[in-house]
């Protein structure tokens, strides 16, 4: 078989491999994050974002740079990017979406005048990057609805030279574009759900906004890679686990739908009595996913039921069996709370992103404390609240925690 044969042999396998990480995938940002990773690794592209359609907006999702995430210390990120521009086909994606066509440019700098589009420069100007080729695929369901665009950037040659994007590379990410948008479209419908859930314990606690539990699943997302990095967790679980992490982080506080909004609108301390109440969201949440079907299922009942739980013991709710006790009776006993390791990971995680969180967010009956205060408060509570090493994990990723916080701010 002759090298030609035998690449594009090994591209339509590459395909096949990714269609398949695609379709394991539950979290509708972990897999538009995976879809511009495989998009690249396909054409060996040096650069790339992914684009998202909301109120007839681009916003971006994600953007990836080998050139630029090389000149970082192993284990950083780039500055997460977080900005959007109306779909007036003034730009190469936002045309792309309007046409429902591909658009491909050998050279950004270079687009002829008689086009409607041009190339942005600034973020080349700011980084110091040169963006050459470049291409945007829509991401179009079997209904006709553009729902997002891939744009990828300067395609390399085997030796590294930046080249234009051929015909067989068009072919191939469109190919991969039709993948991706139906494991898009499945993912967007579990997101519903999710934030349909999340919205139904709002009806009671109003602290629990949509905006909340993003910050909270994307905080702990955040922390566990570093903390996946620094404990060298391979490649398939690490991606497994921050799949299930991030839905399951949304899945924290679901319980509150099962506590009197009476108790939780109260604009002052509680009573023990209460507190007992309140308690009772964390073994309400995860009896939601008792009869458990899948990792995710497996993942969203340790976090929901020991997000509270106390790295030195004093949490709660402790020991319990669900199956035994009544959950709509206050918790009032206290058990022998969870301690150490015997917290799952993803709970421990959680129970960081949740109270950094909560402390820096303003309530009916709190100021927002200074982000200063937060992080003295998470630090001093390292090896008593929590885990010292999520703790770690978490300092370590304050840029990006800033930037997150920053991207969803309460309305």
């Amino acid at each position: 078989m002759s090298d030609f044969g035998s690449t594009k042999e090994k591209k339509l396998q590459r395909i096949i491999e990714s269609e398949k990480i695609l379709n394991e995938i539950q979290d509708m940002d972990i897999l538009l994050e995976r879809v511009l990773t495989e998009a690249r690794g396909i054409v060996h592209a040096d650069a790339g974002s992914i684009y998202i359609i909301e109120n007839n907006l681009l916003k971006i999702r994600y953007a990836q740079n080998d050139t630029q995430q090389g000149k970082l210390a192993p284990g950083q990120k780039l500055p997460f990017k977080y900005f959007s521009f109306p779909l007036d086909a003034k730009s190469m994606c936002a045309s792309c979406v309007i046409t429902k066509q591909i658009v491909n440019e050998a050279d950004a700098y270079a687009i002829s005048p008689d086009k409607t589009y041009s190339f942005n420069r600034q973020s080349d100007m700011l980084s110091g990057y040169r963006t050459k080729s470049a291409i945007a695929i829509p991401l179009i369901s079997p209904s006709g609805n553009v729902l997002g665009v891939l744009q990828i950037i300067n395609a390399q040659d085997q030796d590294g030279n930046i080249i234009s994007f051929d015909a067989d590379a068009e072919l191939y990410l469109k190919h991969f574009a039709s993948s991706a948008t139906q494991a898009l479209e499945r993912t967007y419908l579990t997101r519903e759900m999710v934030i349909r859930m999340v919205e139904m314990a709002g009806f009671r606690d109003p602290k629990e906004t949509g905006n909340h539990v993003n910050r909270v699943a994307s905080y702990s997302v955040e922390i566990y890679d570093k903390w996946a990095y620094n404990h060298n967790i391979p490649a398939e679980d690490f991606n497994k686990f921050r799949d299930a992490l991030k839905i399951a982080a949304m899945l924290h506080d679901v319980g509150k739908v099962g506590i009197s909004d009476v108790i939780l609108r109260k604009p002052g301390r509680f009573t023990e009595e209460e507190f007992s109440v309140i308690k009772g969201h964390t073994y309400i949440g995860a009896s939601l996913f008792k009869n458990k079907q899948s990792p995710l299922d497996n993942m969203a009942y340790d976090v929901a039921l020991h997000h509270h739980e106390w790295w030195n013991g004093a949490g709660y709710p402790g020991k319990v069996d669900i199956d035994t006790i009544d959950i709509y009776q206050p918790l009032k006993n206290q058990r022998e709370g969870l301690k150490g390791e015997d917290i799952p990971l993803a709970a421990r995680i959680v129970a960081v992103a949740d109270v950094f969180d909560a402390l820096s967010s303003k309530r009916v009956y709190k100021d927002a404390w200074s982000e200063e205060n937060a992080l003295i408060e998470i630090q001093q509570n390292a090896g008593k609240q929590f885990d010292p090493e999520v703790v770690m994990a978490f300092f370590e990723v304050i840029p990006r925690i800033r930037e997150i916080q920053a991207s969803m701010p309460d309305l």
